[in-house]
């Protein structure tokens, strides 16, 4: 675990929890149900190096129940005290967590995650990918919610159609810049587009 210092635990969570949680989840919402499209996604004010939109997430779909894996820059002392703090989520291993935090890089594997079972397939993670740069250009989307094909940028075509190949087994990710937010759901197919950029 990296020492980054210590802010204001106290500080950055929602300012008015029940109407600042109900935003947020539907803005989330409204993400997975429509892949590819970008949301915004804000209220709270995490510590760095989580974006607003990241900590937003975490805020809302974190408790006591969900386990959060932590990786490299994101698993500081800082990001460790403000999520048990306003969440109570326990940090846990990769193997262990029900979401995962991180830059893509510092995230992979992703087989390190669980992916559900037959019986449960919902037991799998999610996976919250910080990124630099979110647009709906790039690589090519297909599945449910997406009425013919959508766009958005992505940083591993090869990973995320092996992740999909599980279905319906395999991880969902959220991906978060600023204050923006896009899913990509488990169900989702992935093409190379003829302007596909990695990020």
């Amino acid at each position: 675990m990296q020492a980054y210092g210590s802010g204001d635990t106290l500080s950055g969570g929602f300012t008015n929890p029940p109407i600042d949680a109900a935003y947020a989840f539907r803005s989330i919402m409204q993400a997975m149900a429509q892949p590819g499209s970008i949301h915004i996604l804000f209220g709270a004010t995490p510590p760095a190096p989580l974006s607003v939109a990241a900590g937003t997430a975490i805020l809302t779909m974190c408790d006591t129940d969900t386990p959060i894996y932590l990786a490299g820059k994101f698993d500081c002392l800082d990001v460790r005290n403000w999520i048990t703090f306003h969440t109570g989520a326990p940090i846990t291993h990769a193997a262990n967590c029900t979401f995962a935090i991180g830059c893509w890089a510092e995230l992979l594997p992703v087989t390190a995650y669980p992916i559900g079972t037959s019986e449960y397939p919902d037991r799998s993670a999610t996976l919250i990918v910080e990124t630099d740069n979110l647009c709906q250009s790039g690589f090519t989307l297909k599945g449910p919610g997406i009425r013919e094909t959508a766009m958005l940028s992505l940083p591993n075509i090869e990973i995320i159609k092996a992740n999909h190949a599980l279905f319906p087994l395999g991880l969902d990710f959220l991906f978060t810049c600023q204050v923006n937010v896009a899913a990509l759901p488990r169900s989702i197919e992935v093409s190379l587009s003829a302007n596909a950029e990695i990020h």
